[in-house]
């Protein structure tokens, strides 16, 4: 019962605010008559009288008094949110949560975001950035960024950049201490800078192709980290070798500071993807992030 009385509530807040029924119906657009019968309804329902009347004046009584005191804040801060998360025609209104791996963010998150919270200021998002693999339906994401390998075959997929390269790198000075390696295996007599997996817990073998032949090279190294930051500082101090996103080390090559080798066995990747479970559980954010990422993140790799 007191559910079905909300609109009478909000009759009996807003004459109580004015003081006044004429103007109470001014406000909410009836008649006169209809705001007196919302209040006798209200009045009826909850067995007290909320309002004091002459046919000069009227007044609260103790239980109106109580009845404005307990509901209207709380009715007051309900009806501003129903009006902060309305969307107005044409706008989008809404929450879009992601998980992107680390090396991704500065291709497809940090070129795409700034645009859309322009265009769709409304919309709130979080990115979670990590390198393990994440079961997004079970985790509540709309969507995550993924290799195109590593994506199960029943999630809608939406290219976000083109293919690339995975590269071993290192700087001037280690080849000039310690040689060049000329063939995968030659990696394994090398200080190299791996991770260990998360899934797994096992270390990452770097792998390496040539024609229809793929190499996993199981190489060691003294450090082991996820930070990649990390990892190419120490590279280009030449305390080892690292395994790099191509378009991640771009700079980096340009400069000399690192530079490649082992190029003819350099894996080609189709690129990173967009991706979610059906079209059917398209959110109205997702749909127009995508809109956003397919116009600005393919054009950085």
């Amino acid at each position: 019962m007191k559910t079905t009385l909300l609109p009478q509530l909000q009759v009996f807040l807003v004459v109580a605010r004015l003081k006044s029924f004429s103007a109470a119906a001014r406000e909410l657009g009836v008649s006169p008559a209809a705001v007196s019968q919302s209040v006798r309804q209200l009045e009826k329902q909850l067995r007290v009288v909320l309002f004091a009347r002459t046919t000069r004046s009227m007044s609260l009584t103790d239980a109106g008094r109580r009845l404005l005191e307990g509901a209207g804040p709380g009715l007051d801060q309900a009806l501003a949110s129903l009006t902060e998360v309305a969307a107005q025609p044409g706008e989008a209104v809404g929450r879009l949560r992601l998980t992107v791996p680390e090396v991704a963010v500065p291709f497809v998150i940090t070129p795409v975001l700034p645009a859309f919270r322009a265009r769709h200021p409304r919309v709130e998002v979080e990115v979670i950035a990590e390198n393990r693999l994440v079961d997004i339906v079970a985790e509540g994401y709309d969507a995550g960024v993924r290799l195109h390998e590593a994506l199960e075959r029943d999630m809608v997929q939406v290219r976000l950049t083109g293919g690339f390269r995975f590269v071993v790198v290192g700087a001037p000075s280690y080849f000039k201490r310690h040689g060049t390696p000329l063939r995968p295996e030659d990696l394994l007599r090398h200080e190299c800078f791996t991770i260990r997996m998360p899934s797994s817990g096992g270390l990452y073998a770097w792998e390496l192709e040539r024609g229809r032949r793929n190499w996993r090279v199981p190489v060691r190294g003294s450090v082991l980290t996820n930070d990649r930051e990390l990892t190419l500082a120490m590279v280009e101090q030449g305390l080892g070798l690292a395994y790099a996103f191509e378009p991640a080390v771009k700079e980096r090559l340009r400069t000399g500071r690192l530079v490649r080798v082992l190029e003819e066995y350099a894996p080609t990747v189709p690129g990173f993807f967009l991706y979610f479970p059906s079209r059917a559980q398209r959110s109205g954010p997702l749909s127009l992030f995508i809109e956003v990422a397919r116009e600005l993140a393919v054009k950085t790799v």
